[in-house]
């Protein structure tokens, strides 16, 4: 098999609706929440039998991992990513976070364009 059949079929239409069961978004159910920043964190372990994909994404985010970040990991479309994660979270195999988003102090802000300033 060449190279360039071997990339085909990785990235084919074909393969990534198996992978998805012929579903193109999650937005139904507990993927509707999903975007490129939220994090997603393992809460099991893989089973022997789960379908690989779910696997790899299992063993990946043993620490926080947003879903933009696991779609590169994987080299999947991130919305086949959110579908999977969705699948996922359904089934309480993941827990999806909202990542970190708390502005920083405005006396430390100002403290250092002050110290900028002086330079």
């Amino acid at each position: 098999m060449s190279e360039e059949t071997q990339d085909w079929e990785r990235d084919s239409p074909e393969r990534l609706y198996v992978i998805t069961g012929g579903r193109s978004d999650a937005s139904e159910g507990a993927g509707s929440e999903l975007d490129l920043v939220t994090l997603i964190v393992a809460r099991t372990e893989p089973k022997v039998g789960m379908q690989p994909e779910h696997t790899s994404i299992l063993r990946v985010t043993n620490s926080p991992l947003s879903v933009a970040e696991i779609s590169a990991y994987l080299g999947l479309p991130v919305s086949v990513v959110t579908v999977l994660v969705a699948d996922l979270l359904s089934e309480e195999q993941v827990e999806a976070r909202e990542p970190h988003s708390a502005l920083p102090d405005v006396k430390l802000i100002e403290a250092v364009i002050h110290g900028l300033r002086k330079l």
